[in-house]
């Protein structure tokens, strides 16, 4: 009986590998490192200046220039946009977008490519970031306490029903936090409690090839495309107050179907390589 005895893999070939693994890490952080301060060399003080405009000129009549920011950071930042309405998806109807929740691009992914105006729930610590917070409190973001203090919530309640009577729509990142694996974690109650009482309608938001582009664990960019499914308009002025588990659920389910696809197929690929 023969028996072949495993040959051992000469030095050369391992020390080429490492060396081809070392240099396609040199490009990732290279590229990043490009993207990062090309897309904020440019957003800092174009978003200053806009938010100086807008202590002068109402923010609706302003709206333009501030998508034209948001696409041009997505572009720098090396993404190719791609958007796919639903039928029944409906630009006149103020509500909450519902939107999974991937990285710090999202803002301004989702202001280069819903077609309508509205401002976001974001927690209320974001506001002291240097800078940052303070551009986010002038374009009118709706502050989400840290700590649920009942005259914390009932502000954050009585804000967000006084942005809706206005006719601004509200984006909301219902998961809470930032996705680690690409998948959609389960949603928080609050949102969906809000949309029962007042009668707004939801509108789901997924984005997908978003992970692939940027995780929440490091911060290297990989540029590639990133697709926005705007799916149809949900009404919950018919609903009871116990329907909201149910509606949640629905929700999710919604969100969360084009991703899980996106996911299977990115994983699928990196499998045959």
């Amino acid at each position: 009986m023969n028996v072949e005895s495993e040959q051992p893999i000469p030095a050369s070939a391992t020390a080429e590998a490492s060396g081809e693994q070392g240099l396609r890490r040199a490009w990732a952080i290279a590229r990043s490192t490009y993207h990062w301060l090309l897309s904020a060399a440019f957003f800092f003080p174009v978003a200053s200046f806009l938010v100086v405009l807008g202590s002068f000129i109402d923010p609706r009549r302003n709206d333009g220039a501030q998508r034209w920011l948001c696409r041009v950071v997505m572009k720098l930042a090396g993404v190719n946009v791609v958007v796919r309405r639903a039928p029944g998806f409906d630009p006149a109807r103020t509500c909450f977008l519902l939107v999974n929740h991937v990285n710090l691009f999202d803002p301004f992914l989702l202001y280069a490519t819903v077609p309508q105006f509205f401002r976001g729930l974001e927690l209320e610590s974001h506001f002291r970031i240097p800078v940052y917070g303070w551009m986010m409190k002038r374009f009118g973001n709706v502050p989400v306490p840290d700590v649920n203090r009942p005259s914390d919530l009932k502000r954050m309640w009585r804000l967000t029903r006084a942005a809706l009577d206005s006719g601004v729509s509200l984006a909301v990142f219902p998961e809470g936090q930032r996705t680690r694996d690409g998948h959609v974690a389960p949603f928080k109650d609050g949102v969906f409690r809000m949309a029962l009482q007042f009668g707004t309608p939801i509108i789901p938001v997924s984005v997908v090839g978003a992970f692939e582009f940027n995780k929440k664990t490091g911060w290297l960019i990989r540029p590639g495309t990133v697709t926005v499914h705007l799916h149809d308009v949900i009404e919950t002025k018919d609903l009871r107050k116990e329907d909201f588990p149910a509606l949640r659920d629905k929700v999710h389910a919604i969100i969360a179907g084009p991703i899980e696809e996106g996911v299977g197929g990115a994983r699928a690929a990196q499998g045959s390589r």
